[in-house]
């Protein structure tokens, strides 16, 4: 079929952002006019200057492989709960609309309960019994990028001469989640019949992704056509989700991104999916205005979450919430 190929990407078509003038204070304003520029065209971007030392993503990272490398027994110990936490194995999830359910297993976390369940994303976390060490090296992590996170959406504010703090004012309970996803490695065959991730959309708010150095990821350009986000050496790669592009009109534009894992070996990564409290209301019109018409209605960041949710995981109950 062919729909596996991808363009090697320019230099210049995924840009690459210093944050570390964001993260210290010395330039805030400059970087986010280098977040708006980047958002506003492909919405990718990679990162340099988080400030996260290597050895902390490469303990998570062998964590997480020591876990997906047990049997399967050790593994449905951890399987997955009502509150997303836990392992989800390869065809529990298909990110797009079409095609069969994908190859990638996955294991999930977030903010531990934070004192309610108000939410269907929110709960406690699940770990496989007798690894302290994966827990502590995992949750080490998710809390360091957490916080870039967190000062890339104070970033993504003042691109749009908000008040740095204006995507963050009902953030004190995220809903943020963390997860390790394991690509095995692809025959020719299998990759022109199914993907490792299949081409989607992010749903949240802003995705934080520490890739390995295997490659796979590909983002669909502005002209169509699907491009190679190569990894580099001590970068992050952050991109748009569904609901800043919804918040903010389509300022900042979210990117159709598929796994297409056909090196040879297998290939895992870690992701942070940044999203507020979920009684956050997501309006446009608390950015361009009360008069302004171009956007989507409102809708709760817990509310759009449960609906993407509900389509793309097989675990997920059918709830007839609207989009």
């Amino acid at each position: 079929m062919g729909f596996t190929k991808a363009k090697i990407t320019k230099p210049s078509e995924i840009p690459v952002c210093d944050i570390s003038a964001l993260l210290d204070g010395s330039n805030p304003l400059g970087v986010a006019q280098e977040l708006r520029a980047a958002s506003s065209g492909l919405g990718f971007i990679y990162i340099k200057g988080h400030d996260i030392p290597q050895c902390i993503i490469n303990n998570a990272r062998a964590e997480a492989y020591k876990f997906f490398r047990s049997n399967k027994t050790q593994k449905l110990a951890t399987s997955i709960t009502n509150n997303h936490r836990g392992w989800i194995d390869a065809g529990g999830a298909k990110m797009g609309d079409v095609g069969k359910p994908d190859l990638k297993e996955s294991f999930l976390w977030g903010f531990d309960n934070l004192g309610q369940s108000n939410h269907s994303l929110r709960g406690q976390n699940t770990w496989p019994a007798k690894n302290l060490n994966m827990q502590i090296a995992t949750m080490e992590y998710f809390k360091r990028v957490h916080k870039i996170a967190q000062a890339l959406m104070r970033g993504f504010a003042l691109g749009l001469d908000l008040d740095k703090n204006f995507f963050l004012k009902t953030s004190n309970k995220p809903l943020s989640r963390g997860s390790f996803v394991y690509y095995p490695d692809q025959s020719k065959k299998n990759a022109d019949e199914q993907f490792g991730s299949s081409p989607h959309t992010d749903f949240g708010v802003l995705t934080v992704l520490a890739q390995d150095d295997v490659g796979g990821l590909q983002i669909k350009n502005r002209d169509g056509h699907w491009i190679k986000a190569s990894p580099i050496p001590e970068t992050l790669i952050i991109n748009v989700a569904d609901l800043l592009h919804r918040w903010t009109a389509g300022a900042y534009k979210s990117t159709p991104h598929r796994v297409i894992n056909i090196s040879g070996r297998e290939r895992l990564s870690i992701v942070l999916a940044y999203d507020p409290n979920p009684e956050t209301i997501i309006d446009p019109c608390d950015i361009f205005g009360q008069n302004f018409k171009d956007g989507e209605p409102p809708i709760t960041c817990g509310d759009y979450l449960d609906w993407r949710f509900d389509k793309a995981f097989a675990y997920r109950k059918d709830h007839s919430i609207a989009q």
